[in-house]
């Protein structure tokens, strides 16, 4: 599906917290940032947590986790997750960070359980932040499994399909036409956009505003 020139990253949500999954996630953010790659990163999500899948966790490993997803989330060119079969920790949280979404039909996304309840990560901040309904609060409070349909409902994922190529490909051909930098800008407008009043966002606009009218203006 990927062209050779993308970058790609496989998120198995079945594998706990580590070291490990940290580097891999922050060594993707390097070659992203480095300049590698067509504009367009690729990550395919699947699989959710064992039980003891919490055991050898730190809140300190857990903020260098964070701390690389939001890197993700706000990498200088477009990002894509492919989701498959039920996705849950670490797959969950990479997918909620990234751009377009795109579930295979049979996709669930899962919160796991931490024990005696649902694991207050930030998967449910993006929850509250990019979706809603009840379906939503059942999965954030008691780990109601949410299923592909039910997700794009909320607006967690775009789109559900049988096979990803296509719209993959598209959104590739889409990618390419855009520049990194002016992507991070953008997005981060719609970040910020859930906790700004008008006036407060307003400034922000005008200065991305401004910065494309002097880009046209270069020759």
């Amino acid at each position: 599906m990927a062209g050779t020139d993308d970058l790609v990253l496989h998120v198995d949500g079945s594998r706990p917290v580590s070291p490990a999954v940290v580097e891999e996630l922050l060594s993707i953010c390097d070659r992203a940032e480095d300049g590698y790659g067509a504009g367009l990163l690729t990550v395919y999500v699947s699989r959710a947590p064992l039980p003891g899948w919490t055991q050898g966790l730190s809140v300190g490993l857990l903020t260098k986790w964070e701390r690389a997803v939001r890197r993700l989330e706000r990498l200088g060119l477009v990002t894509v997750a492919v989701a498959a079969g039920d996705c849950g920790g670490t797959a969950l949280d990479v997918l909620l960070a990234t751009d377009v979404r795109i579930a295979i039909a049979g996709t669930r996304l899962v919160v796991p359980s931490g024990g005696d309840a649902t694991w207050p990560g930030m998967a449910l901040y993006r929850f509250a932040r990019q979706g809603g309904g009840a379906g939503l609060r059942r999965a954030a409070l008691l780990g109601t499994p949410i299923t592909a349909e039910q997700a794009a409902a909320a607006g967690l994922v775009d789109v559900v399909v049988e096979q990803a190529d296509q719209v993959h490909a598209e959104i590739a051909a889409a990618a390419g036409t855009v520049t990194g930098s002016e992507v991070a800008i953008r997005r981060q407008l719609l970040l910020d956009a859930g906790d700004r009043s008008y006036e407060e966002a307003l400034g922000s606009h005008l200065a991305a505003c401004d910065r494309a009218l002097r880009r046209q203006a270069t020759p």
